[in-house]
């Protein structure tokens, strides 16, 4: 038997099937939408090839270094901006107090200590070696690595190329020196691509910090084509992959700076209310300027192997955070022209002695004190 539908059914069930047909496109079309709204493509990075400033500072670098105008465009070009270092090299909030013992405590701490032990014990020979060699303590170069990086666990995971050419050309304009660290860093980038030239290293392939710092050391471009040795002999320079080239590279910077064997970093200091004149002691800042006998006349108290001085002294202050709000009151020390060589590392008190503290911490655990 055959079944007829009426006219009304036929258009009923038409209607139905075109409604259904619309339902399905509209579903599809709001899937396809919504899916490509979540996994939309970021922009491209910016490139340094669409930086005119950045073009012409390749041309005359590759004119001043005799280097390929093409390949220093190619690698300056190749460059990206990168935000991140932007945001992390932008100055903290004006009136930030600074806090010693935090700052201590990021560094005096187990794993950092006992991965120090480690190092000393397994690189005992290049540290003696060093220490001969150059008069530098193996405390202090210990400090140093371990500060820095952790012993070559934390070099930074940034292409250096894209680091340096970002503070070349776009450092953060609310740096109270930004002109002046924009200049250094144009500096870096071309001591970056005369070293790499020289080396055979691809500029795009090595890596270190938001600021360029590389390898063990973090040491700057700058800082790597002056001081850096080869001290396992095997007739090249590797940051990256020998602890003895780092170890021998961190003494011939000290050495260079003016370390003086022998002399001690710092001695406690106390005050004599009586006589004290802080803002007199403080206005050198860092910078060894005071006898003794000017040191003891503006009110500082000195004892002992301090009193035998023969050199220059300056009164360190280390904040403790915000009295009023909590904090402690500053940590003072007598600074020695010593301490002073190991703040041309890094251009900070809170640094230097936190790099001199991890190295005594790690000496006394190797020495089972």
């Amino acid at each position: 038997m055959t079944f007829r539908l009426s006219s009304a059914a036929r258009r009923a069930a038409s209607s139905a099937s075109a409604l259904l047909v619309a339902l399905c496109l509209h579903s599809a079309t709001a899937l396809a939408q919504n899916g490509n709204h979540g996994n939309a493509s970021p922009p491209p990075p910016f490139t340094y090839d669409q930086h005119e400033a950045a073009m012409a500072f390749a041309d005359d670098l590759a004119s001043r270094r005799n280097l390929d105008p093409a390949w220093v465009r190619q690698q300056i070009g190749a460059a990206q901006r990168l935000p991140a270092v932007i945001r992390l090299t932008t100055p903290a909030p004006s009136g930030t107090a600074k806090n010693w013992a935090a700052y201590r405590a990021r560094f005096i701490e187990p794993v950092r200590l006992q991965a120090g032990l480690q190092f000393w014990q397994t690189h005992r020979e290049p540290l003696e070696r060093a220490e001969r060699e150059f008069g530098v303590p193996a405390s202090l170069i210990v400090g140093v690595l371990g500060v820095e990086s952790l012993y070559g666990r934390h070099t930074g995971n940034f292409r250096v190329m894209d680091t340096l050419t970002t503070l070349a050309f776009d450092f953060p304009a609310s740096h109270p020196r930004a002109a002046a660290r924009a200049e250094f860093f144009r500096s870096e980038l071309e001591q970056y691509l005369s070293l790499a030239q020289r080396t055979g290293q691809d500029p795009l392939a090595l890596r270190g910090s938001y600021a360029g710092a590389m390898g063990w050391p973090q040491f700057m471009p700058s800082s790597w084509s002056k001081y850096a040795i080869d001290f396992d002999g095997d007739s090249r320079i590797d940051l990256s992959g020998s602890p003895a080239d780092a170890i021998g590279s961190v003494a011939n910077y000290f050495k260079h700076f003016g370390w003086q064997t022998g002399l001690p970093t710092h001695y406690p200091v106390a005050f004599d209310p009586a006589t004290l004149d802080l803002d007199a002691l403080l206005a050198p800042d860092i910078l060894p300027t005071f006898s003794v006998e000017r040191f003891t006349a503006h009110g500082a108290v000195l004892e002992g192997a301090a009193l035998q001085h023969s050199g220059k002294l300056a009164l360190i202050e280390l904040q403790n955070g915000d009295p009023a709000n909590g904090g402690a009151p500053p940590s003072y020390l007598a600074g020695t022209e010593n301490f002073y060589v190991v703040t041309r590392y890094n251009w900070s008190s809170y640094y230097a002695l936190a790099v001199i503290e991890l190295g005594q911490a790690v000496q006394a655990l190797v020495e089972g004190r």
